[in-house]
């Protein structure tokens, strides 16, 4: 299906991330709340910046290797990576504009 936040696991991320395309990761669980109010909004960026960007969800439960190593306390936590190196980082259910003027300045 087009557009659609693809399903990232630890297995997957370090590969995904080397990408000279900018890559949006969703880190959230499905216990979590601000999670499920912000995930919708992934979703439709990912529609949008569909050949653009590369925009992914990480469950922490299911894959806790990544954002361990990433020091992830609380959750929603998206980061923006590029060329393997995260550029920025957002905390917190924040509004659909803030993210993609973040994800903007890299594409």
């Amino acid at each position: 299906m087009a557009g659609k936040a693809i399903e990232i696991t630890d297995a997957s991320f370090a590969d995904l991330i080397k990408s000279d395309t900018p890559v949006l990761v969703d880190f959230w669980a499905e216990w979590c709340g601000p999670c499920k109010m912000i995930g919708p909004v992934v979703e439709e960026i990912a529609g949008e910046y569909e050949g653009k960007a590369i925009v992914g969800k990480m469950d922490v439960d299911a894959n806790s290797n990544v954002p361990a190593s990433f020091g992830i306390r609380s959750i929603p936590t998206l980061m923006i990576f590029k060329g393997g190196v995260m550029v920025d980082k957002i905390v917190g259910a924040v509004p659909k504009s803030v993210l993609t003027a973040k994800l903007e300045a890299h594409v």
